[in-house]
């Protein structure tokens, strides 16, 4: 327990060495004096507090903030001291404050530990005591053998032993991982390692250890491994094996050990690399299953030493509000100490220091002056200190988490496809929305919807289309009856067999129930059907082509060990498969030379066009040519194919030169590059191929939005550069007319310097024209170490950036460097795999899309939509909302405790200071909590300056609240000088009005001290609740119910308070106070004069304003939407899923209370959720474009 409590702290790191050595299902050895290590368990955590460090760690983030500190040292001191007011005015505030943040910070990570609950208690099989064991993930321990089936995630970071495959490969994804959704291949333990040229040996075949693991991992591989024997639980509890290897490092790429193995008493020794680790996270494919050992578990995985520490965030709005805070704690000690000042100024006059009726005791005659000097200061202090505002961290605790909810509940937001709402996990940062100025966004799973499709190719300078599974030439339309069989001349024919044979793809086979088609699984008209096989591939663009071929007619149906099998319309061929020359970022192509079934050999060779024409000697070159740039423009992804045929003797020769480089122990790979050219030649032109990336709907819309806001958009890929440049062409993020530059492959920190200098010069002898930036990992990384400010010049000066070939941690590093940089602008990171966390963790603002590869980023994140476009209307929408209502919030507050406790301070002069109050302790407690508090509370959930229709038709709205503008320092001014002025009108007003006559009552009766400082206290509440009611612009039922329902209350309260003499208190000041003031007509007169003198240059200033020097936000308001044509983020609560939803019946009711929905039990049919789209054909509002507009919608009850 103790070692436990020990780890939990910090104070215990599971491992001390260099390496770490793992028995193989926990076989330790019976003798000598083994201590076992001592690894992590296989926890994920994700939360921030335990149960354990809650309390001190949630009390120290909050005692961090100013007001809540300054109030305990208030608190303390009114516990120590003699002071004008209870400890109870301070101590009650302070204590609800800490109570309320701690229990929705409580609950917010208890959404985050439920959510690892779920994640750590996943079912999970072990081989323990000869047996296969159902555990929990939790309860992996390193050692232990796991047994993963087909389409489950990695439970931790497995060592592969073996699997149900006959030549021990196992395929997996590792979308979450790294971005790719490409199908990756794993080996068995089946490399021997080469002391004398330190490289990895298959099968006889060199594989150098710097390979790029994709590569290897892409080959088909044949184990003689002892391990891949043991494929039964018996076998593997036998199993007699000891893995050392390296301690664990966040790199995805790297890992380095070897695995003993002992059979009949012999020990045989096999290396280990990045090609037998199975990582935490990866899905297995195309494998009905797989044991592996535990190497790394829980928050040693890979994946998640891949995290980034999760830390509080904090708005720029949190960071502003402790900056006015620090100002009006320099004001409350000029206060405090001015007073002190006066009042021994004042009492130096014995008169004033010991008068007739208020004698010093003897005790007080000699205390030291020092000792009295700081009891008077610390009282004034204690009487002055309501002008912090505690309140107001409260206030906006429960804004940011009751405004929350709207973002789940907002039907613009849902997606009705996979039934997924917008979710909040962290509501702290809801104001932050409105501030971002960069965003860094995934690609994969991102903006794209992970799917290839075919569209268009072209064979023999024709361009063809697919329609209804046959290629129809361009112009002509499908005139064939259905059913019938295609006609293919010997062009297409040959082309659509290169794209079935020139790939990676393996077949998965999956038996239906019923058999189609009497039993014949290729009974379907083009003589197969399709629900029989599934492709995995190792490129998207691979399985689309394959599977388009498969519809066409041409179906790869088998691959068994070195031999090819495609049916085409039914007619079986059989392929032997000679050699692959795999594909390279240097070639960027890959060809396979295969034997024909009439004995010839051919090679087909397909890649990017320019890796391809130029070695093509016959074909319509030029025409293709052509057709390629035509599929480009259109955002396609394009393959050339060409092929080759051999005569023997030239086979001969080309078998020769391949072997010879294959074999080769000096200069491998230049001998590969130099086999591949050579037979890559003289190649003969088939086609082209145009095959689209999938982007989700209105990616390029909301990108465009997203500018048009001010707003910078980065893409950060894990995707190779091609494949990234042609998804930021296709989504709008790079355009035709940028001028793309290029900072790819550096190798040394001078070569990446100077190629940053000639961008540098580039852009600014180009300045007219937009550019855009590609830079790889490689190549940033080198950046990054030594030319930061020249990277961060030529990345500014770009319109667009996109980084490629990006690691976790790297991605996290670009954003960091942003945040600290000396503008320091908010940043937001959006993505959807495990890849994307530390990304999401560093950025001020992290959102989460929940798409199809796990929740690791959706568990991470702040927020979490299903779909990119979503994020225009959070951003626009209710980023801007939010901004608006908490800067207004946080002003007002500052505004009302000006008008609160100056008063309090001018009072002084005329009681010689002698620390008399001028409100009622009761007064003094309440003003914040109950009779101020409301209005603003209402306002900062429903305020709304501009209609959200009108926000998303403008996306430049968005500018004008752009860096944290409505808290600048002028606006602050602006409001603490407006709540001096209406103080001094307070106390003066009433001072002219009533104090030269106090014999104002109806009964001739005379005013008190505690009459006029109720008079003050009764004109205070009015006006700042009146000031409020002149800020609002969105009126519902519920700002009337709480603005002149505050007044009422307060009138009420104070008659109930002053009306009865209540037993518990020890004095009755207030005792028949307020009823004799509401008695005097001259009173209300004053209460109606000095409100009327506060507000009405406030009216006139914003009328004057409004009229001859408007706002771009004012002019929009009278551009507002049809009320009848658009649900707005609050109107959408009205509509839900089927309108029956828990959420949906809460939000109709706060909206049958606001006002903006009528009660009736009719809720938005379902004709209007499927009719909310966007329009590109709405309006246009002037100097800006209409990019994301609600078309009008057919619900009426709304």
């Amino acid at each position: 327990m103790l070692r436990w409590i020990r780890q939990q702290l910090g104070f215990d790191p599971p491992h001390q060495s260099d390496t770490r050595t793992i028995y193989v299902a926990n076989r330790f050895p019976e003798h000598g004096h083994y201590v076992p290590q001592r690894f992590a368990d296989n926890r994920i955590i994700s939360s921030k507090y335990t149960i354990w460090n809650f309390v001190p760690k949630n009390l120290f983030e909050q005692f961090r903030r100013i007001a809540n500190f300054y109030f305990l040292i208030i608190f303390l001191v009114q516990l120590m001291i003699d002071t004008p007011t209870s400890p109870v005015t301070s101590g009650l505030p302070l204590f609800f404050v800490i109570t309320v943040t701690a229990i929705k910070q409580g609950y917010e990570d208890w959404l985050r530990h439920k959510a690892d609950n779920e994640v750590n208690g996943a079912p999970v099989f072990v081989v323990r005591s000869g047996s296969l064991v159902q555990t929990k993930s939790k309860n992996i321990r390193v050692g232990d053998i796991v047994r993963v089936a087909k389409d489950e995630t990695f439970p931790a970071d497995l060592a592969l032993l073996s699997s149900d495959r006959a030549d021990g490969t196992c395929h997996v994804t590792t979308a979450s991982l790294d971005g790719e959704t490409n199908l990756k291949g794993s080996l068995l333990v089946a490399a021997f390692f080469c002391s004398s040229c330190h490289q990895l040996t298959t099968n006889g075949i060199m594989v150098n250890q710097q390979q790029d693991v994709n590569h290897l991992a892409n080959m088909t591989n044949y184990s003689v491994a002892e391990t891949a024997e043991c494929q039964s639980v018996s076998q593997l509890e036998a199993l007699q094996a000891v893995v050392e290897c390296q301690q664990p490092d966040a790199d995805l790429y790297r890992f380095v050990g070897r695995i003993t193995v002992t059979q009949h008493g012999e020990e045989i020794v096999r290396s280990l690399g990045q090609e037998n680790l199975l990582l935490r996270g990866a899905r297995l494919k195309n494998t009905k299953e797989i044991f592996g050992v535990a190497i790394y578990t829980g928050m040693e995985s890979k994946m998640a030493l891949n995290y980034k520490c999760k830390s509080q965030k904090r708005s720029a709005v949190e960071k502003s509000m402790n900056t006015f805070l620090i100002i009006y704690l320099g004001i409350l000690l000029f206060e405090a100490i001015l007073s002190t000042i006066l009042k021994y100024a004042w009492q130096a006059e014995d008169k004033w220091d010991e008068p007739f009726y208020n004698q010093k005791t003897e005790q007080e005659r000699n205390s030291s002056p020092i000792l009295k000097f700081i009891s008077d200061f610390l009282a004034f202090l204690v009487l002055y200190n309501f002008i912090i505002p505690i309140s107001l961290y409260v206030t906006v605790e429960m804004q940011k988490f009751l405004g929350s909810f709207f973002i789940g509940w907002d039907l613009d937001l849902y997606h009705e496809e996979s039934d997924q709402k917008a979710q909040v996990n962290t509501s702290d940062l809801n104001e932050e929305l409105g501030q971002v100025e960069y965003v860094f966004t995934d690609k994969t799973g991102t903006l794209t919807e992970n799917e290839m499709q075919f569209r268009e190719c072209s064979i023999s300078g024709v361009k063809y289309r697919e329609v209804n599974g046959k290629l129809v030439p361009e112009g002509m339309s499908d005139d064939s009856p259905d059913g019938s069989t295609p006609h293919l001349i010997g062009d297409e024919l040959l082309f659509l067999q290169a794209v079935s044979l020139c790939h990676t793809v393996q077949i998965s086979y999956d038996q239906p129930d019923c058999p189609v088609g009497g039993g014949d699984p290729f009974s379907h008209a083009n003589g197969f059907s399709s629900n029989h096989m599934e492709y995995y591939a190792s490129s998207p663009d691979e399985k689309a082509l394959v599977e388009a071929a498969k519809r066409i007619g041409v179906a790869f149906t088998r691959c068994s060990g070195d031999t090819l099998e495609i049916k085409t319309f039914g007619k079986s061929e059989k392929y032997k498969l000679l050699h692959v020359l795999e594909f390279d970022a240097d070639r960027r192509r890959m060809s396979v030379i295969l034997q024909t079934p009439s004995g010839g050999k051919v090679l087909f060779t397909k890649g990017a066009e320019s890796a391809i024409l130029p070695f093509t000697t016959s074909g319509e070159i030029e025409k293709t040519r052509v057709h390629v740039d035509e599929f480009a423009m259109k955002g396609l992804r394009t393959l050339v194919v060409a092929c080759r045929h051999f005569s023997p003797e030239e086979y001969i020769d080309v078998d020769k030169h391949l072997n010879a480089a294959r074999t080769a122990l000096q200069q491998r790979e230049e001998k590969l590059q130099e086999a591949f050219n050579y037979i890559e030649r003289d190649l003969e032109l088939l086609g082209a191929t145009g095959v689209e990336d999938k982007l989700q709907d209105k990616v390029q819309e909301t990108i465009e939005a997203l500018r048009l806001a001010g707003i910078k958009v980065w893409v950060l890929t894990g995707d190779k550069h091609e494949t990234a440049v042609s998804v930021s062409l296709s989504c709008g993020h790079f355009h035709r007319s940028m001028n793309i530059l290029e900072l790819l492959q550096q190798r040394s920190d001078n070569e990446c310097a100077e190629q940053l200098r000639i961008l540098a010069r580039r852009i600014e002898e180009d300045h007219v024209i937009q550019h855009g930036l590609v830079v790889d990992g490689a190549s940033l990384s080198l950046a990054l170490r030594e030319h930061e400010k020249l990277f961060m010049e030529v990345c500014k000066n770009c319109s667009a950036v996109l980084c490629c070939r990006m690691a976790p941690l790297q991605k996290a590093k670009v954003v960091r460097l942003f945040k600290t940089s000396p503008e320091k602008p908010i940043t937001l990171a959006i993505g959807d795999g495990a890849n994307d966390v530390s990304m999401i963790q560093e950025a001020h603002v992290g959102i989460g899309i929940m798409g199809k590869e796990g929740r690791q980023a959706v568990r991470n994140s702040d927020y979490a939509i299903a779909r990119f476009r979503f994020l225009a209307k959070l951003l626009l929408v209710h980023g801007h909302f939010y901004y608006i209502r908490i800067a207004t919030l946080v002003q007002y507050f500052f505004y009302k405790n000006v008008c609160f406790i100056t008063p309090q301070f001018l009072y002084q002069f005329f009681c010689l200071f002698s620390q008399q109050t001028l409100y009622d302790s009761v007064y003094l407690t309440l003003y914040n909590i109950c009779f101020t508090s409301l209005p603003i509370l209402v306002y900062s959930l429903f305020e709304q300056l501009v209609h959200p229709h009108v926000l998303q038709n403008k996306p430049g709205l968005y500018r004008d609240i752009s860096k944290n503008s409505l808290l600048s320092f002028r606006t602050f001014l602006y409001w603490t000088l407006l709540g001096f002025c209406h103080a001094f009108i307070f106390f003066f007003g009433s001072y002219i009005l009533m104090g030269e006559d106090t014999t104002l009552m109806g009964n001739g009766q005379m005013f008190g001290n505690w009459t006029f400082g109720t008079l003050v206290f009764t004109v205070m509440v009015i006006t700042v609740t009146l000031k409020l009611a002149l800020e609002t612009h969105f009126w519902t039922w519920m700002n009337h119910f709480v603005t002149w329902g505050s007044i009422a209350f307060y009138f009420i309260f104070s008659l109930f308070y002053g009306g009865i003499i209540w037993p518990f208190l020890h004095t009755q000041d207030m005792y028949f106070v307020f009823v004799q003031l509401l008695s005097s007509g001259s009173a209300w007169f004053a209460i109606i004069i000095i409100v009327i003198t506060c507000l009405f240059p406030d009216v006139v200033k914003k009328v004057f304003y409004r009229h001859l020097q408007p706002t771009s936000t004012q002019t929009s308001q009278s551009l507002s939407a049809p009320q009848t044509q658009t649900l707005s983020c609050v109107e959408s609560l009205c509509c839900y899923q089927h309108g029956q939803s828990g959420c949906s019946r809460l939000a109709s009711l706060l909206e049958q209370i606001s006002g903006r929905c009528q009660p009736s039990g009719n809720h938005c049919p379902a004709s209007s959720r499927s009719n909310r789209s966007w329009s590109d054909t709405e309006n246009l509002y002037s100097n800006d474009c209409s990019i994301l507009t609600l078309s009008p919608t057919e619900a009426t009850n709304c």
